[in-house]
């Protein structure tokens, strides 16, 4: 019997295995398409809306606009950069509200040289102070959007282009194909070019509504682990019942390594800080941060100060030890069960996010203007803070098991690194660990003294 059964046990042997394999592939498959889901703004993404407005003898004018739908997540300096491939061989006539960073060849053209003949362009946006007849509605910002909560009137951008040798019709026309979003380095993921039903406009005088010839639909969506290769900021702890200060963990977000990555951290008392600064590469994406043991740009400081009969209160300190970055319109996300109380926020702009329908955990933080809005580079200036007020919860307030300090921190959008919760401070009533290991030590010597007493 033995003999017979094993090449059917070979057989379902190797079908285990096979099986195993396939569902570790659909399993890592999984992972990839669920890699830009963040669970604090699910909805969160940015649409591109392509609108035709008019059509031309050989093409068509059209308004792009681009929506950031991000509750804390914004597009800072230098700004964002849009780019896509033709479906045909058009190409840009002119240009109103953004420019393409290259012309290309346009040698074939002889009168009207067009503003832009590449098969793949890339537009940016003007800066600020351009002439208003190079103007449209919500351009010329430098490419920099504000998050949804901060600032809606700013998070939105556009420019118009004036499109040629494509087509003058909704059924000859192409949508352009391939959409990248720089904002400003990456991190964003674009999905097809859909046909949507037409934007309306409202004029100024709201009299009347007008409507665009076709209008293309593009959905962007974020990844922290596209964005870069290692987290940007990590979270320390402290409180007022208990001396230790936990830090970051150790190379959060790097680590220094002097002979793999030269230069890649500078000590704040080097008689050479300045010229490394002035002499940084253009590249201003590659952060060059302060030698620490956590090696990230920031630091977000979580500090339980005061406890009160009905209230208590966390001090709240951001560090930035980027020497190449000040980081404008910046904010934080933080999650902890008592925001459902907070009484007060001292020196910061506060929101309340409601991720879960009505559990009111998560709150976004930002500066106040022309007040602490500017996170300066590294050095003296390089910090903000702010001081929090909850009021207290009887049924659910403690201070015992780390309950006092935030379950997640963003900065700008990204994740930041926590300590490991064995490592949080402990309630002085929880050192009982310590107590028995000084009591054994304490016996133990007393138990020696007796024995060389007996023996001598």
């Amino acid at each position: 019997m033995g003999p017979l059964f094993l090449p059917m046990i070979r057989s379902v042997s190797k079908f285990i295995s096979f099986t195993i394999l396939l569902l570790f592939g659909l399993a890592c498959t999984s992972f990839t398409a669920t890699e830009a889901y963040d669970p604090l703004d699910p909805s969160g993404n940015i649409t591109i809306k392509w609108d035709i407005i008019s059509w031309t003898p050989d093409g068509y004018v059209a308004v792009v606009t681009i929506y950031n739908f991000q509750k804390y997540r914004h597009i800072q300096a230098p700004g964002w950069s849009l780019g896509w491939t033709w479906a045909k061989k058009e190409v840009i006539w002119n240009m109103v509200g953004g420019q393409a960073t290259e012309q290309g060849d346009c040698s074939k053209f002889k009168t009207t040289i067009p503003h832009c003949c590449k098969k793949n362009p890339t537009v940016v946006d003007l800066l600020p102070g351009t002439p208003y007849n190079q103007q449209i509605t919500n351009c010329c910002k430098g490419g920099v959007l504000a998050s949804w909560v901060q600032d809606p009137a700013n998070a939105v951008g556009s420019f118009q282009l004036s499109v040629g040798q494509a087509g003058t019709t909704n059924k000859t026309v192409r949508a352009p194909k391939n959409l990248t979003l720089n904002a400003p380095g990456p991190g964003y993921t674009c999905g097809r070019a859909n046909i949507v039903k037409p934007t309306k406009f409202v004029t100024a005088d709201k009299r009347r509504v007008t409507q665009a010839m076709m209008t293309w639909n593009v959905t962007c969506t974020y990844s922290q682990f596209l964005a870069q290769k290692t987290p940007t900021c990590c979270v320390s702890l402290s409180s007022f019942y208990n001396d230790t200060v936990v830090p970051c963990p150790a190379c959060s977000c790097g680590c220094q390594s002097n002979a793999t990555h030269p230069g890649s951290c500078v000590e704040p008392d080097s008689p050479y800080l300045a010229s490394v600064v002035s002499a940084s590469s253009k590249n201003s994406y590659t952060p060059l941060v302060r030698c620490t043991n956590h090696m990230c740009p920031i630091r977000v400081h979580w500090h339980v100060k005061l406890n009160y009969k009905e209230y208590w209160r966390v001090k709240v300190t951001v560090t930035n030890f980027n020497y190449r970055m000040n980081y404008s319109d910046w904010n934080l996300v933080v999650q902890h069960p008592n925001f459902d109380n907070l009484t007060q926020s001292f020196s910061f702009n506060y929101k309340s996010i409601t991720p879960y329908a009505t559990i009111n955990d998560t709150a976004m933080l930002w500066g106040l203007k022309f007040y602490n809005d500017l996170l300066m580079q590294a050095g003296p200036l390089g910090n903000v803070q702010s001081e929090l007020l909850f009021r207290k919860d009887q049924a659910t307030f403690t201070f015992d098991k780390g309950w006092a300090f935030p379950r997640r921190i963003y900065f700008n959008g990204d994740n930041c690194v926590m300590p490991p919760p064995d490592a949080y401070p402990w309630l002085p009533n929880s050192g009982f660990r310590q107590y028995t290991s000084l009591l054994t030590l304490i016996m133990t010597s007393l138990s020696t003294a007796a024995l060389m007493y007996v023996h001598a």
